[in-house]
């Protein structure tokens, strides 16, 4: 299953901190490709892509000026479509159904207010508590839930650097970057 994720509604001067989240999380949770709907924001693309060549990993990062031509074509290529909001089916109770159909998913996490049109495109509206909170949460939750806790034996190709775990200060691996 390959997974993508669609930003909506991202705004220069007031979410750049979050959407930068958005997108880490994303990536290092297994997803492939994270759109970024609303206003162009090279600067942050770039450091996204910095970390990815950093870190490792083929994700990849795209600014769209249509959401709905992202969703209208994921679905016309035979993807599926989960919107995360408060007010949808509860995430832990609809990630085994999802990730079962195992078809390719998209992962709209909103900005503002969502447009309803979104609601009636999703294939699941997909509720992470029935609480206001962050869409990184939101996202890293569901991502949980739908890779089923794998996304900790995640390898990301060809990284620069290689953060090794341990219980007390910090490892990490050094790789030429000329490999």
């Amino acid at each position: 299953m390959n997974v993508n994720v669609l930003r909506l509604d991202h705004r220069l001067k007031r979410d750049t901190r979050i959407t930068t989240h958005v997108c880490l999380t994303a990536r290092a949770f297994g997803a492939s490709k994270i759109y970024l709907a609303g206003e162009e924001d090279n600067k942050l693309m770039d450091n996204v892509r910095d970390t990815v060549k950093r870190f490792g990993g083929s994700f990849e990062i795209e600014h769209t000026g249509s959401y709905m031509g992202v969703i209208n074509n994921w679905k016309k290529n035979g993807g599926k479509v989960v919107h995360l909001t408060m007010y949808g089916s509860q995430a832990h109770e609809v990630a085994p159904e999802i990730r079962k159909d195992g078809s390719d998913i998209l992962i709209i996490v909103g900005g503002s207010k969502v447009p309803g049109r979104v609601y009636k495109a999703a294939d699941w509206n997909v509720s992470v508590t029935t609480q206001p909170h962050s869409e990184v949460s939101s996202l890293a939750v569901f991502q949980h839930l739908l890779m089923d806790g794998k996304e900790f034996d995640l390898e990301f190709e060809n990284p620069v650097l290689e953060v090794i775990p341990t219980a007390h200060g910090k490892n990490v691996n050094i790789h030429d970057e000329n490999c």
